[in-house]
């Protein structure tokens, strides 16, 4: 195992009716909220409403309507309206976007240049403003780490800020909360969560047996429970347990010991930035791409070790056992209503070479990666993604 340093600050509050401790957690930082959030679901659903009682005290401001991959633009929206109106603390109420999108305001505010300027160089984040979170939708995890992705429209770059000052402070998270999500989207979070541990699995030191055990538990949780939470929405541990493991996908407790660039999210941010698709989408096509790209006399041990340990493949060859995971994993993404092909959601090969360069470009795919990849390579996955 590689040496590690972990440490988690985020205060997580588990399970229903978590949320009534939110007003004594959040004035410890002040009475002035910003309060972001998506759609209208969280008005449809009453937990508008439910917050809005909970912090009854509290002068809370509102930046609605955060895009499901968040741009640039509500950043520097969030960012201005914290400063004119001297906010305390920001609440994300929602999933992954609308935590990101806050994460990247709350050390916006606190930063005289251009918001982008922290994307480009994570150093100069010096301060932010707290963070709170009501999560409404299980995939990312950003709900208990220091990351955030942003899409900047004008240079078609999507791009990750990362520091410590970016844990929440706390989250609430109840999986009652995910009653009303509709299936396409339950799914969506699913894979996302899957994805999330393949990239932190499939990584150059294969040696961090406890870490991969942890990761192969989270990745057969999602198998297990992803269609049952879709058939049965209000099925309390289905989604309580879809819940967890997107949390623990991504707060650094199944990448310790490890080490290494990601995968296929660095090309999926590309194509998404480029085309605005839904992120789980683009990895549902790109993920069993992938594998079969790099499935080699190198890798099919790990690849079949995977097959074996997480969807239960019985072959005794290593290269048919790893042929067989990856049938596995296109078999599990298509139970769950899920696109294969670019030509599914309209997208054609006009970009491909572009995006091929941008994905080499702003990321560690060809020094980093499990595989190192060249532009060359990415554009064959794009190709074979038609």
């Amino acid at each position: 195992m590689n040496n590690f340093t972990f440490c988690i600050p985020t205060d997580i509050r588990f399970g229903k009716g978590q949320i009534a401790c939110l007003a004594a957690e959040l004035e410890k930082y002040g009475k002035r909220i910003l309060m972001v959030y998506g759609g209208g679901s969280i008005k449809k659903s009453g937990l508008y409403d439910e917050v809005y009682s909970v912090l009854k005290d509290f002068e809370i401001e509102e930046l609605p309507g955060i895009e499901p991959n968040p741009k640039l633009s509500s950043v520097e929206k969030g960012a201005t309206l914290c400063r004119k109106k001297n906010i305390d603390m920001i609440l994300a109420v929602g999933g992954g976007s609308v935590i990101d999108v806050s994460k990247h305001i709350s050390c916006a505010a606190c930063y005289d240049g251009p918001a982008w300027d922290l994307m480009m160089d994570r150093s100069k984040v010096k301060k932010a403003l707290p963070v709170a979170v009501v999560l409404t939708i299980s995939a990312t995890g950003s709900e208990m780490n220091s990351g955030a992705v942003i899409t900047n429209e004008d240079t078609k770059e999507k791009l990750e800020i990362n520091t410590p000052l970016l844990y929440p402070v706390i989250s609430v998270c109840d999986p009652s909360y995910l009653y009303t999500l509709p299936p396409k989207q339950t799914a969506a979070g699913a894979v996302d969560t899957l994805s999330h541990v393949m990239e932190q699995y499939f990584q150059p030191n294969d040696e961090a047996y406890i870490t991969d055990a942890l990761s192969e538990a989270v990745m057969k949780t999602v198998i297990r429970y992803a269609k049952k939470a879709m058939d049965e929405p209000e099925n309390y541990e289905a989604r309580s347990n879809l819940m967890w493991a997107s949390t623990v996908a991504l707060n650094h407790l199944l990448t310790v010991g490890k080490g290494g660039a990601w995968s296929v999210h660095p090309i999926e941010h590309v194509v998404s930035a480029y085309y605005d698709l839904t992120h789980a989408v683009g990895l549902s096509i790109l993920t069993p791409t992938w594998m079969k790209y790099v499935l080699s006399d190198v890798t099919e041990k790990r690849i079949a070790g995977f097959a074996r340990e997480v969807f239960g493949v019985k072959e005794a060859d290593d290269r048919k056992a790893a042929e067989k995971g990856i049938e596995k994993v296109e078999g599990f993404l298509h139970s769950l209503g899920m696109p294969s092909t670019f030509s599914e959601v309209g997208i054609d090969d006009s970009m491909f070479d572009t995006m091929a360069s941008e994905a080499i470009r702003t990321s560690g795919l060809s020094e980093r990666a499990y595989v190192h990849l060249n532009k060359d390579d990415v554009k064959k996955i794009f190709m074979m993604c038609k």
